[in-house]
């Protein structure tokens, strides 16, 4: 074995090289890989006695992409364009041996090989669109020539990876290898030598790229909607067209001119930014990553209705047994056949098997008695949002549970404090908020208490990484971070239909800025009566007024809008005429308000409240609120979050339109003191 470098090194089985790769966590393609690979190829063409080469890697993966901490800094090394022309020009057939995955920078290398075999379990793709990228280093030229148009613009485009079957059927993968992967890549390398096989050049292949322009016009009607507002998707796209309608060389020339203009630009910038926000939202200061953690071998869930349904369907999924308790025995039933048809309609769609829904339905166990959760390592409360009922429920819960328990509530506003000191054991209490759809939705707020744990925070952090979720540590105040911005916004949205604008107004400016809808349409989908009642209502807000008329929102037909029997929506002459009577009756005199002032008035709130989040430690690091909004509340990814996007317009132009605000529209608008601070340093959210 020889030493190409300290990540590369170099072997002759035979009369097959096999090149290791080993530069833990992931093989990522860094300086030193790069250049070891290229100078490991060329010894290896170099050998009279080397006739097939097998490029192989040590760990639990193969190349899982690019080095992205190099982004934006200096090149080193030998650029990957170079390495894989290096090894497609090979006068030896090179294979690229996989397992684990193959992303990005490394499916480009493994094109470039002239031969790929991978084991059943590898996953091969191309995820730079979600960095706001292009694959830069041949992936939009090369995949199209080995498995077609239409299967290569779905890779690029959406940046999921296939499974290594998929992979195998369409032509990537030419032999699937079961057992050892390094001797049955050198094996196939041995059969390769024995049938004198050819160089298999995916770069001279032009058989699948015979497709009608009417492909990639469909392709961008049938994903216009989900593409919305997105840079590079349609880069991706045009190049794939490049593939299709230029030579390789010249391809090669495009797909590089469109990384070189993307990667400077503000979405991949606020792509590559949420991708490393989520990374670093696990690192707590305070609890560091040697802390222990709790095992958490049952989870009790009290509630059965959508948000406990949901919360308990995580864990299950994740092979984690579910205690699940109920008040009576037909909203038991109900919440479990709810999880039941949720998972076999995963299964209808071809993600599940039936015999993964029954091994998940086993993992419940249905009880309508607390005292059922006496074995449970964590218990969740998904109860109604009532600081009394819940503080009852947590003095029941202190009785039932055994020692060391953690004891959770996904409240969505309430001090989490006060819960935890209806329990002698406050230091076992956290809050854990899941957002709805708890089964669908990325986000899980993770509240600590004052008296929190540590091993309790770093259990629920771990825990939240198990079952899938992005959670972000935030402390206790109402809302927390999330909807305590929100609420912001919301405040903002109320005024401006009273003052000028109409919902629909509103909904279109906020959904032009990237939102997934904006706010009145979010509540008739959610339903207006949520926490109203007629004993109480004071028809003294739109909401109220509708309600009082049985508009409930998408559920009734009716609500800021009217719906059709496809609940498709429609601006309603009823909500005009409530909204104009009400702002009358107020004394409010109504004016054109610009879609600028729209966007203004509902976003730079929510950015100012973030700030003082920040002032209050309430939120440890500006992008932890990002996180938060990305995964939670659709805040569009291509703009980094709200934290990122105010970096971006400037702190100095958000700092003098509240000021502007605050003069016209009172108090709401007060800057915070940070907001100030750092618009005096000429400094950025960034800078924390």
């Amino acid at each position: 074995m020889t030493a190409i470098n300290e990540v590369v090194d170099l072997a002759l089985e035979g009369a097959v090289a096999v090149i290791t790769v080993n530069s833990p966590p992931v093989n990522a393609l860094s300086a030193n890989v790069r250049t070891g690979i290229d100078e490991a190829v060329k010894a290896a063409g170099a050998d009279p006695a080397v006739k097939a080469i097998v490029l192989h890697c040590a760990g639990r993966t193969f190349i899982a992409g690019a080095d992205i901490t190099e982004f934006g800094k200096p090149w080193k090394g030998v650029p990957l364009n170079d390495v894989n022309a290096t090894i497609e020009g090979s006068a030896k057939p090179v294979v690229a041996a996989i397992h684990g995955t193959a992303l990005g920078g490394g499916l480009e290398v493994a094109l470039s090989c002239h031969y790929r075999v991978a084991v059943p379990s590898a996953k091969l793709g191309l995820p730079e669109v979600k960095l706001g990228l292009v694959p830069g280093a041949g992936g939009t030229q090369r995949l199209p020539r080995i498995v077609g148009v239409e299967k290569a613009l779905e890779t690029i485009a959406f940046g999921d990876p296939m499974s290594a079957k998929v992979a195998l059927d369409s032509g990537l993968v030419d032999q699937m290898i079961e057992g050892d992967l390094r001797a049955g890549a050198i094996a196939f390398a041995n059969g390769l030598i024995t049938a004198k096989a050819p160089l298999n050049k995916v770069r001279d292949r032009t058989d699948k790229l015979a497709v009608d322009a009417s492909v990639f016009a469909a392709f961008r009607k049938a994903n216009a909607r989900k593409f919305r507002g997105f840079e590079a998707p349609e880069a991706c796209i045009q190049c794939v067209e490049a593939a299709v309608n230029k030579p390789f060389d010249e391809g090669m020339k495009f797909e590089r001119e469109t990384i070189l203009r993307l990667m400077p630009g503000v979405q991949s910038r606020a792509q590559r930014h949420v991708f490393f926000a989520e990374r670093q939202a696990a690192k707590i200061p305070d609890v560091p990553e040697t802390t222990p953690t709790r095992t958490i071998g049952r989870v009790g869930i009290i509630g059965a209705g959508t948000m406990g349904g949901g919360i308990s369907m995580n864990f299950a999924s994740a092979g984690i047994p579910v205690t699940i308790v109920e008040m009576k025995q037909d909203a038991l039933d109900r919440g479990l056949g709810v999880i039941r048809k949720n998972y076999e309609n995963t299964a209808k769609r071809g993600r599940l098997t039936m015999a993964d829904v029954e091994a998940r339905m086993a993992r419940y166990t249905p009880s309508l008695d607390l005292s059922a959760l006496a074995d449970c390592d964590l218990i969740i409360e998904a109860v109604f949002e009532n600081m009394e009922i819940k503080k009852e429920v947590f003095g029941k819960l202190d009785a039932i549970a055994k020692p060391g328990a953690i004891l959770a509530s996904n409240t969505s506003y309430l001090d989490v404090n006060e819960i935890a000191a209806s329990t002698k054991r406050p230091q076992d209490v956290i809050g854990m908020h899941f957002f709805s759809p708890a089964n669908v939705m990325r986000l899980l707020e993770v509240v600590r208490g004052a008296k929190t744990a540590p091993d309790v925070i770093a259990t629920a952090m771990k825990l939240g990484k198990q079952i899938g979720k992005v959670a972000v540590l935030v402390g206790v105040c109402h809302g927390f971070v999330g909807n305590r911005m929100l609420a912001q916004r919301q405040r903002e949205a109320n005024k401006l239909i009273l003052e000028g604008a109409m919902p629909w107004d509103v909904d279109r400016v906020l959904y032009d800025f990237g939102l997934p809808m904006g706010p009145f349409a979010m509540s008739d989908l959610a339903g207006l009566d949520i926490g109203w009642s007629r004993e109480t209502s004071k028809s003294s807000t739109p909401r109220e007024l509708l309600c009082e008329l049985d508009r409930r929102g998408q559920k009734t037909g009716a609500g800021f809008y009217d719906y059709d029997e496809k609940r498709n929506a429609s601006p309603s002459p009823v909500t005009e005429k409530i909204i104009l009577d009400l702002a009358a009756a107020k004394g409010v005199n109504r004016r054109q308000i610009s879609d600028e002032e729209i966007l203004q008035r509902c976003i730079y709130p929510m950015i100012n409240e973030g700030a003082k989040i920040l002032e209050e430690g309430i939120a440890i690091r500006a992008s932890d609120i990002d996180t938060v909004w990305v995964n939670g509340y659709g805040w569009p990814v291509y703009t980094g979050g709200p934290m990122f996007y105010a970096d971006t317009i400037g702190l100095g132009t958000v700092l003098d339109v509240m000021k502007r605000f605050e003069g016209q529209h009172g108090a709401d608008f007060k800057p915070s003191a940070l907001l100030e601070k750092l618009v005096a340093e000429g400094k950025g959210f960034k800078d924390l």
